[in-house]
């Protein structure tokens, strides 16, 4: 009789399904599924740190199976929650104020100026400083424009070195800094507690690629909801790298 009882009795909650939209589809995710699936670097992450993960994901309706969402943790380091590369621009091109953007790098010329150059082309003798970014919103009368300095976010490796993405393209990654800064600025409700990995130093050293994470698990997991509990404001919040 015990052993039946055990067999009905509910999942524990490390188990228990919390389900929601996005982008049309149903999203199912659990304390297992993140622990199992969906955490980079290594790290051992914290009850906390899931729950603000999945909260992240239903509140924000983004798929960490199709990498729109990526929970990164070294060691016993805070965990960083970083979003998709194209979860920026698909969400502004769905948003009704939108009218476009530009972007690119800040360099320093030959005769010592600062000059904003578009995209990421520099010429052999600029000096990276930068990015910058302008984006366009329906009804006002000048752009969201964001520029950011190199030093402040070139990823480097425990060591101090710069670390591989960085060495081989920084003038691609400055410039997605910027674009996406400028965007959070211009429409905070869209991409409210959305940072991009480019952000973060320590996520560097992460490869995140696009390949689909197996959900074969997932499938069968019981299917039951609950309700995961919301981030106190006396709890620590995901941390703002501009603070």
């Amino acid at each position: 009789m015990q052993q039946v009882e055990n067999k009905l009795a509910a999942p524990t909650a490390e188990f228990k399904v919390v389900e929601f939209d996005a982008g049309g589809e149903k999203v199912k995710l659990s304390p297992n599924i993140i622990k199992r699936y969906l955490v980079s670097g290594g790290g051992n992450v914290t009850d906390q740190e899931i729950t603000m993960f999945l909260n992240l994901c239903r509140y924000q309706h983004l798929n960490p199976f199709l990498r729109e969402a990526y929970l990164i943790k070294f060691g016993t380091s805070p965990a960083t929650m970083v979003t998709g590369k194209d979860v920026f621009t698909k969400r502004a091109k769905r948003n009704k104020m939108f009218k476009g953007f530009e972007a690119g790098v800040i360099v320093i010329d030959k005769d010592g100026k600062a000059v904003n150059r578009t995209g990421t082309f520099k010429m052999p003798d600029d000096v990276l400083s930068g990015g910058w970014a302008k984006v366009y919103i329906d009804g006002f009368s000048v752009p969201i424009e964001m520029t950011v300095q190199l030093d402040e976010y070139i990823g480097r490796k425990g060591n101090g070195e710069v670390n591989s993405q960085w060495q081989k393209k920084p003038a691609t990654m400055i410039r997605k800094v910027a674009l996406v800064q400028a965007l959070r600025e211009a429409f905070p409700e869209d991409f409210q507690g959305l940072y991009s990995q480019e952000e973060f130093v320590e996520a560097q050293d992460v490869a995140l690629d696009a390949t689909p994470v197996p959900t074969q698990e997932v499938g069968n997991l019981p299917n039951q909801t609950q309700d995961i509990p919301e981030q106190s404001a006396d709890e620590p919040q995901q941390y703002d790298p501009l603070a």
